[in-house]
């Protein structure tokens, strides 16, 4: 009887252990198999969708615009979406020609990925002929008119050469630079120290005293004046060089 269930032993074991291997074996092919069948989503549709995005929020004029989403790694696995991509702003951007757009999908299994997209005009500029120093007055013969295509939003850009008189450079720049708005800065027309005109009206008539500017400041900025007779201290608009308006 022993020797019986002995050999009967060794069969269930013997039977168990094929079954075994058979279900480690079958494992990582049955896992295979599966990720196979899965769907990945294309990284070029969630690109586009970046891009579409930002093109149906551009302001609709003559402007030529280059909308580019930056490439996505190839290694990016995602589950391909079965509802349409949804995309949405990560902030505004469109002054440095650079902004993020996150595309999302809203399956019972979402995700959300963020896509860098650079945004270019092509406009009319003008570019330094030469190098300028900080504080310079850029004067016509300083500047060349081209078109060229630059990132950003075409009103960052300066094409109009008389929109430079009565501007200074806020700082040094190489010859070849496109001039944009944040690189001048009005004329300091009233410096701190300096002897002004402080002009009152009064109904038709208008006053006026002699002042020292205590604060600076461009056209119709505001600054401080001490009137030198009364030593009262006053605040007015700078009108032009050296005049400051009061009281309006």
């Amino acid at each position: 009887m022993r020797r019986r269930f002995s050999a009967v032993d060794n069969v269930i074991q013997r039977f168990l252990m094929c079954a075994l291997a058979a279900l480690l074996l079958a494992g990582p092919a049955h896992a295979q198999a599966s990720y196979a069948s899965a769907s990945i989503q294309s990284l070029d549709a969630i690109q586009a969708a970046a891009e579409e995005f930002v093109r149906s929020s551009l302001p609709e004029n003559s402007v030529k615009h280059f909308v580019t989403a930056n490439k996505l790694d190839p290694r990016l696995r995602l589950d391909e979406c079965a509802s349409p991509l949804e995309a949405f702003s990560q902030g505004t951007g469109m002054s440095s020609g650079r902004m993020t757009i996150g595309v999302r999908c809203p399956n019972a299994a979402p995700w959300t990925i963020y896509v860098p997209v650079t945004i270019e005009v092509e406009v009319s500029v003008l570019v330094l002929r030469r190098p300028l120093a900080r504080r310079s007055r850029v004067e016509i013969t300083d500047v060349e008119p081209q078109v060229r295509r630059v990132a950003g939003r075409a009103s960052l850009f300066i094409n109009d050469i008389g929109s430079l008189k009565g501007h200074r450079l806020t700082r040094s720049l190489p010859v070849g630079t496109v001039l944009t708005v944040d690189m001048l800065k009005p004329d300091i027309l009233v410096r701190r120290g300096q002897q002004v005109t402080l002009i009152a009206a009064n109904g038709p008539v208008q006053i006026r005293a002699q002042g020292q500017a205590l604060t600076e400041g461009a056209a119709s900025e505001r600054v401080r004046v001490q009137n030198v007779s009364s030593l009262k201290i006053v605040e007015g608009v700078v009108e032009s060089d050296g005049v400051v308006r009061v009281g309006s």
